[in-house]
């Protein structure tokens, strides 16, 4: 009888199953079935020989990592480039969100809705690319530098430049994006209690203060636990595009190493041990997190 019932509530809503189809299926075939292609990290996988007949070595390519003489320095790269991605992009899409709630003109709420979603339709290359050209020695950044008399900074020759750059355009092409789910959150909150506080006499700034915020903070809170399992992994693509010779000691991170290890060099055996290795390390983060949060009796994933 229960199935029957399914079935004609699936049946009367066929168009959302549909919807749903496809990404369902994308998580089915490329996040699930891949997990079969992780035993290719106990094996000294040879493709001509497939997975089945190539020599098992156990944890032969974990240890390798972790006696990489650069070891350290990929961990410190990743770990700094993902901190500053906490203390910097996590709070904009927040701050853009409150930002946005407070304009009371739709049109222009609309406006800026549209120009703060639209650089994350921008593929990463056409980004770089502007980035390239901004920060060029004879860029717009170093026109103006130059203007006020000062020295032009090669800012993608200079190690020290490069994580700012990433953070900030991250910032400008992602933020956007990110705010629709704390807008979504900012929807939800009753409007009953904003009444309320401007007929107490609180301000903007104390309704956002003891409204707004606490309104969204169990969002925030999963949001910031997703964030923290993800401490070790940050997307290789612009990096890739962007650094260089010069930059490598702060740029090269985890993900452009089993890039050029697992890819560029074929050695796919080590790049599986080293992306299993940084699964290891976010799930424990995360799952010590969601702990710590649900001692401090804030919202966690279970």
């Amino acid at each position: 009888m229960q199935s029957k019932v399914m079935w004609l509530k699936m049946k009367k809503s066929k168009e959302l199953y549909l919807l749903f189809l496809l990404p369902f299926l994308y998580f089915i075939i490329f996040k699930y079935g891949a997990m079969f292609w992780m035993i290719v990290a106990f094996e000294d996988y040879d493709a001509t020989k497939g997975v089945f007949a190539s020599q098992w070595v156990g944890l032969k390519w974990f240890k390798a990592f972790l006696r990489e003489p650069y070891f350290l320095t990929l961990i410190k790269n990743t770990l700094l480039m993902n901190i500053w991605e906490l203390l910097f992009f996590f709070p904009a899409p927040i701050v853009l969100a409150l930002m946005i709630n407070e304009v009371r003109n739709n049109k222009f709420r609309r406006f800026v809705q549209t120009v703060s979603y639209l650089p994350y339709f921008f593929s990463v290359v056409v980004i770089c690319g502007l980035i390239v050209n901004l920060c060029a020695t004879d860029g717009l950044i170093n026109q103006v530098i130059s203007a006020f008399g000062l020295q032009k900074i090669s800012f993608l020759n200079r190690p020290e430049w490069f994580r700012p750059i990433y953070i900030l355009s991250d910032i400008w092409q992602k933020a956007g994006w990110a705010s629709i789910i704390y807008l979504a959150a900012l929807s939800g909150v009753d409007r009953q209690l904003y009444e309320a506080a401007i007929m107490d006499g609180a301000s903007r700034w104390k309704q956002i203060l003891h409204i707004s915020i606490p309104g969204i903070s169990s969002v925030i809170s999963i949001q910031f636990l997703l964030a923290l399992g993800e401490i070790l992994s940050i997307g290789y693509e612009k990096i890739l595009l962007l650094y260089n010779g010069n930059t490598m000691s702060t740029a090269d991170v985890i993900s452009t190493y089993v890039y050029r290890r697992g890819i560029i060099s074929a050695d796919f055996s080590y790049g599986t041990a080293v992306n299993i290795f940084q699964a290891i390390i976010g799930l424990a983060t995360i799952v010590l997190a969601n702990k710590a949060a649900r001692k401090a009796e804030a919202a966690s994933l279970w």
